[in-house]
């Protein structure tokens, strides 16, 4: 398979399964442009691969993905920021139109973009201390890279409304009781267990049968991502502006964030005062 600088990709133990790993360590495995473009290219070369039959989305390192990287998001331009997005959101739909089984096998932290990216996939197992976060509103980001708009329709709208808006950590057990997560195994166990389960489904399972009810249930995906171009264009304004880049710095520099107003959305009052 092809050499990459930020993934992996290789075969498991069994050859008809492909295992494709975030492989950026050192800064937590986060996602710029080079990162979201290279598993890509790796899914895609996994899916025209008659020899393989399925794919594992694992992860090198203590964390599994923390996210989208704050010092390439806070130096993009507006252009740039819309370029990202399109590749990030073309990898989602990577993950969810192939015909292959996608098992993600999760430990450690999966936050921000990472919870968004193993969403995408068919399944996801998680180890016992895994934790999954949705924090971008404390960083002045909006999680509209499938986060706003999938989170609903897999947990619920109040569920994802705690997530999306106070940031909080889950644990494994709670993601899978809220449905966020297909399986939860022991320590160490999880991208084994998810091999073990794509290892299951092609043993077991009818291809035709399987491809035909992941098109059948896209659909309902879909509907939450059908304005990908709108988020496309708000998540890279915001990221272009003074709001989003002042609480970055905060953060990477371990500050205290700055408290700014919440604004109503009424327009002035017709007597000119407030209300």
């Amino acid at each position: 398979m092809s050499e990459y600088d930020t993934i992996t990709s290789e075969r498991a133990a069994d050859d008809r399964i492909a295992v494709v790993r975030l492989d950026a360590p050192e800064r937590n495995n986060t996602i710029d442009e080079q990162l979201i473009l290279e598993f890509s290219e790796a899914i895609v070369a996994a899916d025209r691969d008659s020899d393989v039959q399925g794919i594992v989305v694992g992860a090198n390192g203590e964390m599994f993905c923390a996210g989208a990287d704050l010092n390439y998001l806070a130096e993009l331009s507006f252009e740039r920021g819309t370029r990202f997005m399109t590749a990030y959101f073309e990898a989602l739909d990577l993950l969810r139109e192939t015909g292959k089984p996608v098992v993600a096998g999760v430990h450690g932290t999966c936050a921000a973009g990472g919870n968004e990216l193993v969403s995408a996939c068919d399944l996801i197992v998680a180890e016992e201390s895994a934790r999954f976060t949705q924090p971008e509103a404390g960083v002045g980001a909006t999680a509209a890279g499938g986060g706003v708009q999938m989170l609903p329709l897999i947990i619920g709208e109040k569920r994802a409304k705690d997530l999306l808006l106070t940031g909080r950590a889950i644990d494994a057990e709670e993601a899978k009781a809220m449905g966020l997560i297909n399986r939860v195994v022991p320590e160490g166990d999880g991208e084994a267990r998810a091999v073990d389960l794509v290892q299951t489904i092609i043993d077991q399972k009818s291809p035709q049968a399987y491809r035909t009810i992941k098109a059948i249930v896209k659909p309902w995906t879909n509907f939450g991502l059908q304005g990908q171009e709108m988020a496309r264009e708000l998540n890279a304004r915001v990221w272009d502006s003074d709001e989003f880049r002042e609480r970055a710095e905060a953060f990477l520099a371990h500050e205290e964030f700055e408290p700014r107003d919440f604004d109503g959305v009424r327009p002035p009052s017709p007597s000119g005062s407030e209300e």
